[in-house]
């Protein structure tokens, strides 16, 4: 399976990159900066350079061509201007999807965001930008024709995963580790029974595989 990942030098997308390339799979990701592709060949794992931002459509498709999914992780998150929010958080994967279209790419995994999250503390006026931006990304995806499938999952942690987690149609707002997240989308892209959906995700005592299969099996497919 190949796989292009925007977002490959995050925390998730990385993290994705690295497991799909250990299972034999072929992961291609995004770069914008000559350090970043250093870093990441180091893994053995192919960049392209370009800028999500700056490349026209036809750009990415062509950029795309021959893959078999689309991971997109990335994310301004409110760290840049509200302007790169709107652009990356916002705009991207409306872009990406069209760009997706335009080469027969089909499988696109949107990781968003869980809609309360953080709502115990008061954030400031750049992230609850970050929210609807990655709301009007979601809303844009629904009405495209891919086997699109949006993961929320909740507040991020750098711990070492535990290969358990809770997935499902809607969850309770808690913490997961990347390591989880990360392995949780891989799952999910060999599974193409799910698809069309908008899934939330946080930590749990179920492994990820057998979480994903059941889902599936519920949902009405055959895992």
């Amino acid at each position: 399976m190949k796989v292009f990942i925007i977002g490959i030098a995050g925390g998730i997308g990385r993290r994705v990159a690295v497991q799909l390339a250990e299972a034999g799979d072929e992961p291609i990701g995004l770069v914008r900066r000559p350090e970043q592709a250093e870093a990441i060949a180091l893994g053995g794992i192919q960049t392209v350079r370009g800028d999500l931002v700056a490349m026209s459509v036809d750009e990415l498709a062509a950029t795309m061509r021959g893959c078999d999914a689309i991971v997109f992780s990335a994310g301004a998150g409110g760290k840049e201007s509200n302007e790169a929010t709107t652009l990356v958080d916002g705009d991207g994967p409306g872009k990406l999807s069209t760009a997706a279209e335009r080469a027969g790419v089909r499988r696109f995994v949107l990781v968003s965001v869980f809609p309360e999250a953080w709502r115990e503390r008061r954030m400031d006026e750049s992230f609850e930008h970050y929210m609807v931006e990655k709301k009007k990304a979601e809303t844009q995806l629904v009405l495209t024709d891919l086997d699109w499938l949006i993961v929320r999952p909740s507040a991020l942690t750098n711990e070492p995963g535990t290969g358990r987690v809770d997935l499902g149609l809607a969850k309770f707002h808690t913490e997961i580790a990347r390591d989880d997240v990360a392995a949780t989308i891989v799952e999910l892209l060999r599974t193409p029974a799910l698809n069309r959906l908008i899934l939330e995700l946080t930590s749990g005592g179920t492994a990820i595989g057998e979480e994903v299969h059941a889902l599936a099996i519920r949902l009405g497919g055959d895992g």
